[in-house]
């Protein structure tokens, strides 16, 4: 074997063992989304901080997807190409991570949440919102998996769909505050969470360009889609909300 192809198989090898990291990463974060959800809803204590904990794996896989992507960067100095695809794992790791966080977060408000009721259909709802992100999230990674980009392209434009159910959630729960002031506190509780799945979305897009990046040496040239309104709702989650 010469040394050219002797440092390629090296490489190839070193990159494999990171992907394998991240779809290893990825089934974690699929299964945390919806049990973050589930326990959420049925105020389930116990699998609440099983889904907090699982959340220190994840984010020792993504420290572990850094420390080698940086080792391949030194050793192998990549270039064109197969530099991009050692970016792209960086970059989907990262935003795995987040997505991780996002589901630790919701799970952790089973506590504030324990004694109201539900309201309205808003159970429902935020469970088709969590079954919808991950099976994007599915998606995008078979997609990165597979190096395909239509399939990668389709989840970026579902982003969509996820918007447009954010968007009813916001209007019902807030129809049900003006109703009875009691509903406030838990409808509140319900919007930080539909938020952090709304925004679970938008990692999930992230995944996706950085899949077309990969293949295509470049990033959509159209804008991330967003359904209805979602650009201009209030935040629960930002700085100063209420």
């Amino acid at each position: 074997m010469s040394e050219s192809a002797h440092i390629r198989s090296a490489f190839d090898a070193d990159l494999e063992r990171i992907r394998n990291l991240i779809l290893e990463m990825g089934g974690l974060v699929e299964a945390q989304i919806v049990e973050a959800a589930e326990v959420l809803l049925a105020r389930d204590s116990e699998g609440a901080r099983k889904v907090v904990k699982g959340d220190k794996r994840i984010d020792a896989l993504d420290q572990e997807v850094d420390m080698e992507a940086v080792r391949v960067l030194a050793l192998r100095q990549p270039v064109a190409a197969d530099l991009r695809a050692v970016v792209t794992v960086m970059k989907i790791s990262s935003n795995l991570e987040r997505i991780g966080d996002y589901a630790k977060n919701n799970a952790k408000r089973v506590a504030a949440l324990a004694q109201s009721q539900d309201v309205g259909s808003a159970p429902n709802t935020i469970r088709r919102l969590s079954r919808a992100v991950q099976d994007m999230l599915g998606d995008a990674l078979d997609a990165y998996l597979r190096r395909d980009l239509d399939l990668a392209r389709d989840v970026w434009r579902r982003d969509e769909e996820v918007d447009q159910i954010y968007n009813g959630l916001f209007r019902e729960l807030l129809t049900h505050m003006m109703e009875d002031a009691r509903n406030i506190t838990p409808c509140m509780h319900l919007l930080f969470v539909a938020k952090n799945i709304e925004r679970i979305g938008d990692h999930i897009t992230s995944i996706c360009e950085q899949v077309i990046f990969t293949i295509t040496g470049e990033l959509p040239d159209e804008d991330r889609p967003k359904g209805d309104d979602a650009s201009y709702r209030p935040d629960p989650g930002a700085p100063g909300a209420a």
